[in-house]
């Protein structure tokens, strides 16, 4: 994409469509799944992946559900109200007015790295979050970029994206355990019959997928993670018509290595900085796009206006 060309409604337009693109992916994966196991196995494992999709839609849907309390407990971030730091629930109801979204719950985590997230299964139950150092070292228009670029999750519904993707990755990952192992031990049905209607060349094809769709899961989900990211990015930018708020919090942000002290895999994804992703992660796995990259897209948008 030319510098010309850059503008956030390019970028919105562009990260859904490769959203919706990696989301059909895992569509896709899911069904090559079933048809490699039942190209192996034959129908007997119909009613296998019901069982499979069942379990991963209770553990995952679950999650989404309280995910609010539960990312509020693993984070530490604790509630606070209007008294408790009035110009920043100031900075947060001008992004509310230019989003159109009610006011979100806000929290504070106590925490010497600069950092914020959002949560929240919908707009009614949002929930942002800073912590105490992004609050001190940031200046007014940084900080309106950051509560633009959470808010922007919240009016993306990220976490509805978010657990979809989950979801379907673990029926992925239950689905190809559960089917290489009855490949492995016999499966179900008539083993003789099933090895005298079967070729060799079917047999190592239906292995590998079994063995390598719980990567390519993982994969498709890290990538709609990014696409996630640069979404609320362009989307905040909407919101503020500033890139340059947004722009020199991410350059601050890149320039404090202080990693936050909950960096589990669990809420990675959420920071506006993810504490995982680095030079010891390949780009594939990361769930966000490198700091530089992002930086750079709003100097482009600050060079060249356009809406």
């Amino acid at each position: 994409m030319t510098a010309s060309s850059v503008n956030f409604r390019n970028l919105q337009s562009s990260n859904r469509r490769k959203t919706f693109g990696l989301l059909a992916g895992m569509g896709a994966l899911v069904w090559l799944v079933v048809f490699a196991a039942m190209t192996y196995l034959g129908k007997s494992t119909t009613l296998i992946v019901p069982v499979a999709v069942g379990l991963a839609l209770i553990s995952v849907w679950g999650s989404y559900y309280f995910s609010d309390s539960l990312v509020m407990t693993m984070t530490g971030a604790r509630i606070i109200e209007r008294d408790d730091n009035p110009a920043l629930f100031n900075l947060i109801e001008e992004v509310c007015l230019a989003s159109g979204l009610k006011l979100p719950k806000v929290a504070i985590v106590e925490d010497s790295a600069p950092n914020a997230f959002a949560t929240g299964r919908n707009p009614d139950h949002a929930v942002i979050a800073f912590t105490t150092r992004i609050l001190e070292i940031m200046d007014r228009d940084s900080l309106q970029g950051v509560i633009a670029h959470e808010m922007s999750h919240v009016a993306n519904r990220d976490t509805l994206v978010s657990a979809v993707a989950a979801t379907t990755a673990g029926a992925i990952a239950i689905l190809s355990d559960m089917l290489t192992r009855m490949m492995f031990f016999g499966g179900m049905g008539d083993r003789d019959d099933r090895e005298n209607n079967q070729n060799p060349f079917a047999i190592v094809i239906s292995l590998l997928v079994l063995i390598l769709a719980p990567i390519a899961a993982i994969l498709l989900k890290s990538a709609i993670s990014r696409k996630r990211e640069s979404l609320a990015d362009a989307t905040a930018v909407a919101f503020t018509r500033n890139p340059a708020g947004l722009r020199r919090a991410l350059e601050t942000l890149q320039s404090d290595t202080t990693v936050v002290r909950q960096k589990s895999n669990a809420v990675a994804h959420i920071w506006i900085e993810s504490p995982l992703d680095g030079k010891s992660v390949s780009k594939l796995f990361s769930t966000h796009p490198p700091l530089e990259e992002r930086i750079a897209i709003l100097r482009n948008m600050e060079a060249n206006p356009r809406t």
